[in-house]
């Protein structure tokens, strides 16, 4: 079992930055060898991949934030992070935290990024 809890969201007004974190604990076997990820979720769409990073630190990123956005994981503390940069409105959503290992999946319960005047 694996456990996720997002923070470092809120209100940010456009052009301002956010750092988010993803604090996993459990299964230190599954976890050192999860592919951590995060999504998000706009009001009425699906929920779409924003960023990934493997066990080994290759990261993949979604055309719409890349140059903005970074994700990286810092094994040690079992923490992955989603610094966010240059926020347009177009990135309000809940972001979601994933660590994915086959066949384990496990989320978190998401954290609001708010990007308005």
């Amino acid at each position: 079992q694996v456990q996720l809890v997002e923070s470092g969201g809120g209100l940010v007004q456009p052009g301002g930055s956010l750092n988010l974190s993803c604090a996993a604990s459990g299964d230190i076997f599954i976890l050192k060898a999860s592919s951590m990820g995060w999504y998000r979720q706009a009001p009425g769409k699906q929920r779409e991949l924003v960023a990934t990073i493997t066990s080994g630190g290759s990261t993949n990123l979604i055309d719409s934030v890349k140059g903005r956005f970074t994700i990286s994981r810092d094994n040690a503390k079992n923490t992955v992070y989603l610094r966010m940069n240059s926020l347009k409105p177009e990135d309000t959503a809940v972001y979601y935290c994933n660590s994915r290992f086959t066949p384990y999946d496990y989320w978190g319960q998401g954290t609001q990024v708010t990007v308005s005047s």
